[in-house]
């Protein structure tokens, strides 16, 4: 990718503190320009609770993370066991192996709960004992596959997602660029992470989202997001690298393209 294939593109973060630099960076690298709006935080869940909690069910055979702040919030906990580990997706498992950890159960494609389930290692589970290490409230196909598979399934939630509280000067900054049109792409990971990017700004900008691209990892979240914000010109990464979002982005950007 060259410096120029963002050469005048404008994106708005949303990620939360602490995990936007390397999306940022990327823009940048690309010749583009980036603004930080962290709509969402990640919350930990206090280790003594989850030693209490792990202490009072079986051991596992399978552990599964399903993103990298359960891998964040969560690893630290369960290093105790001696069973083997399954990463949803590449930012997952690059959390994982920074901490010592050998995943040995990883999608072929697909960076989800889908296509996790693909692969052979769980198509037989009957028998076996897996915990999914994740963030509160997330989706249950993992487990309900898996239990009508025949395994013994339990969560354990490691933390919970809130919405940010951008200083107010920030807010009425973003508000005022999005209702100008001055953003070429939004990027959101998440449907939540748009709840809340819709909750803390003003009417106007809510209104003039509609017109400014999201673009997510997948069409999954794609197609939740237009619920929220019908008609708008979405994109679908292939992924949530970085380097996902900014080919996504570099694809439908042209150098010199008016916003």
């Amino acid at each position: 990718m060259s410096a120029a294939d963002l050469d005048g593109c404008h994106v708005l973060v949303t990620r939360p503190a602490g995990q936007a630099d390397s999306l940022i960076d990327a823009i940048r690298e690309a010749g583009g320009e980036a603004v930080h709006f962290p709509a969402i935080r990640i919350v930990g869940r206090n280790d003594d609770d989850i030693h209490d909690e792990l202490a009072a069910i079986a051991a596992p055979d399978i552990l599964i993370f399903v993103s990298r702040n359960a891998v964040t919030c969560g690893f630290a906990s369960t290093r105790q066991f001696d069973a083997s580990i399954a990463a949803v997706g590449p930012a997952t498992r690059a959390a994982l192996e920074e901490r010592g950890a050998t995943v040995d159960i990883f999608p072929a494609t697909g960076y989800d709960s889908e296509g996790l389930l693909d692969h052979p290692r769980l198509a037989r589970v009957e028998g076996k004992t897996i915990i999914i290490v994740r963030g509160e409230n997330g989706r249950e196909v993992l487990a309900e596959t898996l239990r009508e598979r025949g395994a013994t399934v339990r969560h354990l939630t490691v933390y919970r997602r809130e919405r940010a509280e951008p200083e107010p000067e920030l807010v009425a900054s973003v508000g005022q660029a999005i209702e100008r049109g001055d953003f070429d792409y939004i990027s959101i990971m998440s449907t939540e992470t748009l709840n809340h990017l819709l909750a803390l700004l003003p009417p106007g900008a809510r209104r003039a989202l509609r017109e400014t691209p999201l673009v997510a990892p997948g069409e999954r979240v794609i197609q939740r997001a237009l619920e929220r914000v019908p008609d708008n010109p979405a994109l679908a990464a292939s992924g949530p690298t970085p380097a996902d979002i900014v080919s996504a982005i570099a694809g439908a950007w042209r150098p010199g393209k008016e916003s």
